[in-house]
């Protein structure tokens, strides 16, 4: 039992910082370019143009269809065969931001679509723009809607970023790894 106060003694706080210097800003970032992308493929898969339309709607199947370790990979260790090399934290927040904006994308074109075509109508009936239609009916009812399906997707988003260790990133699943190494205690360092 003492052994195991000494482990959890020594990496406990080497664990938290890993965490909290790296796991969540990368959370945070990937976050954040993802949403902005999500807007964009919400967007095109609800304009009129049919070619966004596709184009959008071919990309959500493609990143949904494909696991996050393999686009990591793909970022990572198979652009620089075409001459684009990233540095681990980009092609960490690339690829999570990539991966997190087709989810959100889905979520905020629903919340969209979840708008009763009677508030737009009744919007257009004031003699509202089609700019002041969606800021004043459609946006606001659909934040409501968007939110709670953006938090989990988020919570997802936190807890898939443990993959970045796979490519050097020095994140807390990385930090316990080596911990574990040392140790061999396993479930005492995970847990």
């Amino acid at each position: 039992m003492e052994r195991q106060l000494e482990i959890i003694h020594e990496s406990f706080f080497d664990i938290l910082e890993a965490g909290v210097k790296v796991t969540i800003p990368l959370a945070v970032f990937s976050f954040m370019v993802g949403i902005i992308l999500a807007v964009l493929v919400a967007s095109a898969r609800l304009s009129n143009n049919r070619i966004l339309q596709k184009m959008a709607a071919f990309y959500v199947w493609i990143i949904r269809g494909t696991p996050l370790l393999v686009q990591l990979y793909i970022i990572f260790f198979g652009l620089p065969s075409l001459g684009v090399t990233l540095e681990p934290w980009p092609a960490g927040i690339l690829a999570f931001a990539v991966n997190f904006g087709a989810y959100a994308s889905e979520a905020i074109r629903g919340a969209i679509t979840s708008v009763p075509k009677g508030q737009i109508e009744a919007a257009e009936s004031l003699g509202m723009s089609s700019f002041q239609v969606f800021w004043r009916a459609v946006l606001p009812q659909a934040v409501r809607v968007a939110i709670p399906a953006l938090m989990g997707n988020f919570i997802s988003l936190v807890k898939q970023t443990s993959l970045a260790s796979t490519v050097t990133i020095m994140d807390l699943m990385l930090t316990a790894d080596r911990y574990v190494s040392r140790y061999y205690e396993t479930m005492l360092i995970y847990l």
